[in-house]
C-alpha cells in the first residue's frame, strides 16, 4: 500500500519545522552560555598582593619610591572575537635603590578623560615573573587588561609601583 503524496509532504514540513525550532533554541542556549562565561571570566578573583611589602605612607616608601623608576608605559590593544577589547600595557622598571628588590607590586590602569580608572589591575612581578631585581638592572613588565568595550573612554594609561620588598 502506497502512502499518499500529501502525507509525505506534511511529514517533511513538520520535521523541517521541528529542526528549525531545535536549532534556534540551541543557538540561544549557546549564546547565553557564552555570555555568562565571559562575565565570569572578566570579574576575576581578588588581585594578588605582596605580603609585608613597603607601601605608600611609610618613610621607607617615600625614600626609595623615587629610585624605582618606571619608563613611560606603552600599550597596544586588540579586539577579541567575543567583542571585548584587550589592552597590553608594558614598561621597563629600573632599580636605582642600591639594594636588591625581591618583591615588587605594580598597578596598571587605563584612565578616562576625568582621571578615573576604566580598568585596572595589580600584579606581583617579583617574585612571580622573576626572582629578584639587582641594583642598576632593568626588568620588562607587561600587564594585560581585559573586558573593555568600544564605548569605554580610554584616554590614557598609567603604571605605578604600589609596593616593594628588599633582600
Amino acid at each position: 500500500m502506497a502512502i499518499p503524496q500529501r502525507e509525505i509532504e506534511a511529514t517533511d514540513d513538520s520535521r523541517r519545522k521541528l529542526i528549525i525550532v531545535v536549532a534556534i533554541i540551541s543557538a540561544l542556549v549557546i549564546g547565553v552560555l557564552f555570555y555568562f562565561l565571559m562575565r565570569a571570566g572578566s570579574s576575576g578573583s581578588a588581585e594578588p598582593t605582596l605580603e609585608g611589602a613597603i607601601r605608600a605612607g611609610s618613610p621607607e616608601f617615600e625614600s626609595f619610591h623615587s629610585k624605582i623608576v618606571l619608563d613611560e608605559p606603552e600599550a597596544d590593544e586588540a579586539k577579541r572575537a567575543l567583542g571585548d577589547i584587550v589592552m597590553n600595557l608594558q614598561t621597563t622598571v629600573r632599580n636605582f635603590t642600591g639594594r636588591t628588590i625581591n618583591g615588587l607590586e605594580i598597578r596598571a590602569a587605563v584612565i578616562d578623560h576625568q582621571g578615573k580608572p576604566v580598568k585596572e589591575r595589580t600584579v606581583v612581578v617579583i617574585p612571580t615573573k622573576q626572582a629578584q631585581l639587582e641594583p642598576n638592572k632593568t626588568l620588562l613588565v607587561a600587564v594585560r587588561l581585559e573586558g573593555m568595550t568600544e564605548a569605554d573612554d580610554r584616554a590614557n594609561i598609567r603604571m605605578e609601583v604600589t609596593g616593594f620588598e628588599f633582600k
